[in-house]
């Protein structure tokens, strides 16, 4: 209680800016207890964590944006390699990223309550159309070259969840895997590589990073063997 010997429109003005915290505290509070979906949470940019091999990091939502939408690509892309490519290790390498883009795809999909993009935009499905107008060596040429600059794509996305160091050591471990000319072993294991630590400590987070962990040895595998490819089939063109 103000003390009457305050002046009136003094105590009117300190008693209204009281009455304004209490209702500012409130509305933080409800807002922090109100339960929100992972859409939500995505489109806010909630639990990005702190360090990384990124300086540049994008929000939950739109990572998985950008890594939905290069999966679904690299799917659709393959699909037509199997279709219209003449050459068995482009077959081959066609399937094996169907099934590894969809069941990563999934494992994703599966952390999350909503958010994923129902289908291609605008600039992936351009490039599927164009490329199905290709026949020959020439699809079989751009196939392997959108295949490098879509996983190039990726494994930069990936890298921005991984830890700094883990990823330093991941890379100085495989510097001459690339160097052979060989197609690279399907079924070989690479070592692990550990997510971007997670200061907010946030759970949609954690598993997103994990899952960029998960993944990257995979798309890293995929690049090798496009790089290997593109180079067996530019031969092929100039023979």
């Amino acid at each position: 209680m103000l003390s009457e010997e305050v002046p009136v429109d003094i105590r009117e003005d300190l008693m209204t800016r009281t009455g304004l915290l209490w209702i500012a505290i409130t509305a933080v509070t409800a807002g922090n207890c109100s339960p929100t979906s992972s859409e939500q949470r995505l489109a806010s940019g909630v639990g990005v964590g702190s360090g990384g091999a990124a300086a540049n990091v994008k929000s939950d939502g739109g990572f998985v944006h950008d890594v939905a939408m290069m999966n679904m690509a690299e799917i659709e892309l393959s699909r037509l390699a199997i279709k219209k490519s003449m050459n068995a290790d482009i077959k081959s390498f066609a399937q094996r990223l169907i099934d590894d883009h969809d069941a990563a795809g999934g494992k994703l999909k599966s952390v999350l309550a909503d958010g994923w993009p129902a289908q291609l935009d605008d600039k992936h499905r351009e490039l599927a159309d164009e490329l199905g107008r290709k026949q020959g060596d020439e699809f079989d040429r751009e196939y392997t070259e959108a295949m490098i600059k879509g996983h190039e794509d990726l494994v930069a996305r990936l890298e921005s969840r991984l830890d700094v160091q883990s990823l330093t050591d991941w890379k100085t471990a495989a510097a001459g895997r690339a160097q052979t000319g060989a197609l690279p072993d399907p079924k070989l294991e690479m070592r692990d590589v550990q997510p971007r630590p997670n200061a907010s400590d946030d759970e949609l987070t954690k598993k997103i990073n994990q899952w960029a962990a998960e993944m990257y040895p995979i798309a890293q595998k995929h690049l090798d063997t496009a790089r290997t490819l593109e180079n067996a089939t530019k031969k092929r063109s100039t023979n």
